[in-house]
């Protein structure tokens, strides 16, 4: 039960940091249950199964709000979805305790990301469009790898090439559903084909799961109001200092 609590609560703010930054809830939620010694395979698995229920509401939000562009959304999904698939089985290919290292350098260098956002403002031409899929292609791979990366790859990728703010979050956001979709798929499909040989006890961390579905399913129609309330630079530098700080913790812990 407080496991459940704890990451119900994990999942109600990172939701929150999401829906203002357009990014940051793969990310928190992978190091906190990394922090708490969940596997990477497992730990994406989880939450790409938590972000099917939470990037479905946020979509469907950004719908009715009209906050989609039609054409990034399409050159998007096909690509972050073939990443997404091709990470999960890259993950699931190769033990835990191997692939942790790379997975703590990985968000290290998106706290380093999200922190440089922050603080460094890039004026540039909006992406063009034969950019746009390789682009998606890599954000679905780091997503399904790293657990979690799509919106720090795809997200300040388009907006740091100068892309609308509104139509950028609501587009990554919705496309994300389909490549949380497919990754837990792939997960699920590597377990039932015996590909995943590292899934032993994950039924353990089903509370875990449930809790980040709860949370984020609670906070994902606030996105809205909170982009409007909050700072979002101000989001943004607690939530690098905060990935930083966990990362470099589990980097301890490997020694």
């Amino acid at each position: 039960m407080e496991t459940f609590a704890l990451f119900t609560l994990v999942g109600f703010l990172a939701q929150l940091v999401d829906g203002a930054l357009g990014m940051a809830y793969g990310i928190v939620t992978s190091t906190v249950m990394l922090s708490f010694g969940v596997p990477p395979a497992q730990t994406s698995a989880a939450v790409h199964a938590a972000e099917v229920f939470t990037t479905g509401t946020s979509g469907i939000s950004h719908l009715v709000h009209k906050n989609i562009d039609k054409q990034l959304f399409l050159r998007l999904v096909p690509a972050g979805v073939a990443g997404g698939v091709l990470g999960a089985f890259v993950l699931t290919s190769i033990d835990g305790d191997t692939i942790k290292p790379f997975v703590v350098v990985y968000l290290a260098l998106m706290a380093a990301l999200i922190l440089t956002k922050s603080f460094v403002s890039v004026p540039s031409r909006p992406v063009p469009a034969k950019y746009v899929m390789p682009l998606g292609l890599v954000g679905g791979f780091a997503d399904a790898s790293g657990g979690g990366g799509w919106g720090p790859v795809v997200t300040s990728s388009l907006l740091g090439a100068g892309g609308e703010p509104r139509y950028v979050i609501g587009t990554v956001n919705a496309a994300e559903f389909f490549v949380s979709l497919s990754v837990s798929i792939a997960f699920i499909i590597a377990l039932v084909t015996g590909h995943w040989e590292d899934a032993g006890g994950f039924e353990t961390h089903l509370s875990a799961i449930a809790g980040l579905v709860l949370g984020g399913v609670i906070a994902a129609p606030l996105a809205g109001y909170v982009l409007k309330k909050l700072d979002r630079i101000l989001i943004m530098r607690a939530v690098g200092s905060l990935v930083a700080v966990l990362a470099a913790y589990q980097g301890y812990r490997l020694f």
